[in-house]
Order: C-alpha cells, then structure tokens, then sequence
C-alpha cells in the first residue's frame, strides 16, 4: 500500500497542478495538453522498460509507474472541470475583488470539483490496475508477486484469491472514499437532499 499512496499522491499533486494550469492558460492548453492527450494513448505497462532504466529494480519503479497511471487521468479531469466553470462564476468572483490564489481556491477548484473526482476515481482505478502490473514484473512483495508466485506454483486457488482480495481492495477505496466524496459534494450543491 505504500508504493501505491506515495504514487498516487505524488500524481494527485501534479496532476491537479497541470489540470488547473490547461484548463486556465492557453499556451498550457497547445503544449502540455497536447502532450498529455498522446500520452494517455500508451498503456502505462510501456513505461516499465524506462523505470527500470531510470530507478532499477526496486520500488521506486513501481511508484513511477503507479504515477504515470494515475496523473494523466487527474490532469485531464482537472483541465475538463476548470473548462466547465460558467464563465459568470469568475466574472461575478472578480467583480467581488476575487483576485488569483482567491478566484481559484474559492471559485475555481469547488466549480471544478466534480470534474476533479471522477479524474482521480479514473486515476485511481489505473494506479492500481499499474501497481499490479508493476508487481507482477517487478521482484517485492505486493498483491501482484502472490498472483505471479500463484501462477509459477500452478495453484488456482491462491490465483483466484489474490484476485478477490484485489477487486476487494478496489470496492473498498471506492465505498470508503470516492462514494461518500461524491455524495458530499452532490450534497453541498443541492443535487442530493442531506
């Protein structure tokens, strides 16, 4: 659990920080954008070969790969959130003398939110799919190494076990986080009675 929250928080930093960046600048937009669009079509398996490379065989391997799932998933729901805000949002908040870090941590992030969640739910959801890539290749203890070591011992049940525990793993994150992350947000804009 640990390479996986040290990834993914890292991606969550970086990619919000690049979302919010696209989505307000144009000159972000046609360069990192871009990049980031073609680089979501490479399966993040694809960066195994570099990791290796660049960090060797150990875990901060697998935390860049478990980054790289994860960071264009969050920058691009961050970049869609920060598009959708009704331009009458920031011209009211500027009216109102909202300037800068003001217009985007009232303004522009709580508009953008929901866009932002689903981008680091879909984030999530290839992190981990990534940090059982990245421990199936990779030699450590993980989830991953007991479902390959399942394999190399031919023993079925140990595979489908593993398997369990890791869609396991996923519905729990999803119920004890994002669901109720969610429901708060529908909450507080009225789309949900409390």
């Amino acid at each position: 659990m640990k390479r996986i929250a040290i990834g993914y928080g890292i991606s969550l930093g970086v990619g919000i920080f690049a979302g919010l960046l696209i989505g307000r600048f144009r000159i972000f937009e046609d360069t990192l954008g871009s990049l980031i669009s073609g680089l979501q079509t490479l399966p993040t398996i694809c960066w195994l070969p570099l990791s290796l490379l660049w960090f060797g065989l150990n875990d901060k391997a697998i935390i860049f790969l478990v980054f790289m799932g994860a960071v264009l998933s969050i920058a691009t729901g961050t970049d869609s959130g920060v598009k959708n805000v009704p331009p009458l949002y920031i011209r009211a908040a500027k009216t109102m003398g909202a300037k800068r870090w003001k217009l985007y941590l009232e303004v522009i992030i709580p508009a953008a939110l929901p866009h932002i969640i689903i981008g680091m739910k879909q984030g999530w959801s290839f992190a981990w799919r990534s940090l059982m890539a990245g421990e199936l290749l990779i030699v450590c203890l993980g989830l991953g190494h007991l479902l390959m070591l399942g394999r190399e011992l031919n023993d079925m049940s140990q595979v489908i076990a593993v398997m369990l525990v890791i869609i396991l793993i996923g519905i729990l994150v999803d119920r004890l986080f994002f669901i109720k992350v969610e429901r708060h947000i529908r909450e507080r804009w009225g789309l949900v009675k409390s």
